[in-house]
């Protein structure tokens, strides 16, 4: 990939090419309050994108006492300055530092790690500059918006060697592995089928009106489109991102991102992934079916749970499910009493915490891979991406998840990427 700047291309890999693989060390008068922690356990994190779901993820993060953000970035000023709020009023100092442009935040050699939470145009990309300038990332989903870019992703991730988690957090969260784990487990016998919710539509192409540009302090314009194509300054574009397809991923990569993940874990499938993609017959996704080599079938509903995100897995001797803000129903009603033996004997047996959080940290310092690594997500996201190019076509696909590719199928191959606008391009 070539790296876009402002900032001389040459300055900027020289600057950052040294990077240490492990966290650099923070004086520990920056800290404040939140407990006695070496300075070599301290992690040095930036954060790109802080709105409503960033805030929330940086709170998350500090309430980790080996974590401290020195850096945001984002290209609206106002949220900057309420992310610059945040911290400097955790730590008691007015030392963090913003950035209007990533490439300048991403220049820095004393940053270990990132997180990113900008809108859905811009996680691959600015997660893969990111992981070139040497920086772990934890970056919310979804990982990108087409099979390509989640594909350069996860490969540059193991080129590199950084240590990259995707915010598909129920993947460490209590109730969720629970479940995943009786289908893992055998406690529902042979699995045959997965339920996975997800959210209905697709958004449409919308060219609107020019509108006045705010000066580039107050929105840096071009920064905000990034690879997207140029649209002229339309206010709606930033208030609404869901309306417009350029934006927005789409419905099945809002929840499905999470919720094909967690069917992924269940199945055994979380390197591979499904190989054919049946049609609904509709305009909505309710009823994709994606079926697995292994006979098991996942199907997508945007009904049917008694919270956000559920899934459900069933076997031929039992089922489970889970949604967000609900108890799990199992069948039989027994295996809820083998909930906590479980939990700690998967804690026990993998070393992982159950949050998605801590689990990224910990992997920053032990450079172990995370419980929802690139190569993880970049599969779970192809479910996400195959499944919206199945509904652009209105007919069945065949996918080779091994080759990323659709046998025999160029006007579905032809899909699979799109291109970025200079210079933002992968």
């Amino acid at each position: 990939m070539s790296i876009p700047s402002k900032i001389d291309r040459r300055s900027f890999l020289r600057r950052t090419a040294g990077v240490a693989a492990l966290p650099i060390l923070i004086p520990a008068s920056s800290r404040r309050a939140q407990g006695a922690v070496a300075a070599n356990e301290r992690i040095a994190m930036g954060a790109i994108g802080i709105g409503g779901r960033g805030s929330y993820d940086l709170q998350w993060f500090m309430q980790n006492p080996d974590v401290q953000f020195v850096a945001m970035c984002d290209a609206r000023r106002d949220r900057r300055d309420a992310a610059k709020s945040l911290i400097d009023n955790a730590y008691g100092n007015s030392d963090c530092a913003t950035y209007r442009d990533l490439r300048d935040m991403l220049a820095r050699d004393d940053i270990d790690a990132v997180l990113i939470a900008t809108s859905d145009r811009w996680h691959s990309l600015a997660s893969i500059m990111a992981m070139r300038a040497g920086k772990d990332v934890f970056c919310e989903k979804p990982l990108g918006m087409n099979v390509r870019e989640t594909q350069v992703l996860a490969e540059v991730a193991k080129q590199t060697k950084r240590v990259f988690q995707v915010c598909t957090q129920r993947r460490s969260e209590p109730n969720f592995v629970y479940i995943v784990e009786l289908a893992r487990k055998g406690y529902l016998g042979k699995l045959h089928t997965l339920t996975a919710h997800i959210v209905h539509g697709f958004a449409p192409h919308v060219w609107l009106p020019a509108e006045p540009e705010p000066p580039k302090d107050e929105l840096d314009w071009e920064l905000f489109l990034g690879p997207v194509p140029y649209h002229p300054y339309n206010r709606d574009y930033v208030d609404r991102r869901h309306a417009h397809a350029d934006f927005w991923a789409g419905g099945l990569h809002e929840w499905g991102a999470h919720t094909f993940d967690l069917c992924q874990f269940a199945n055994d499938t979380a390197l591979t992934g499904p190989t054919r993609f049946v049609f609904p017959n509709n305009d909505t996704s309710e009823g994709l079916v994606a079926q697995y080599e292994n006979g098991v079938n996942l199907t997508m509903t945007a009904g049917g749970f008694p919270g956000t995100c559920g899934v459900r897995f069933e076997g031929d001797e039992g089922t489970a499910m889970c949604a967000d803000g609900v108890m799990p129903e199992v069948s039989p009603v027994s295996l809820l009493g083998e909930r906590e033996t479980i939990l700690r004997n998967y804690v026990e047996h993998t070393g992982r915490s159950l949050d998605h959080a801590r689990d990224f940290l910990d992997c920053v310092k032990s450079r172990r891979d995370p419980i929802a690594s690139a190569e993880i997500a970049r599969r779970a996201h192809d479910i996400c991406h195959v499944g919206a190019i199945c509904m652009s076509l209105k007919r069945d696909v065949t996918w080779d998840p091994e080759t990323s590719s659709f046998p025999n199928d160029e006007e579905a191959n032809r899909m699979r990427s799109r291109a970025n606008r200079a210079p933002w391009v992968l």
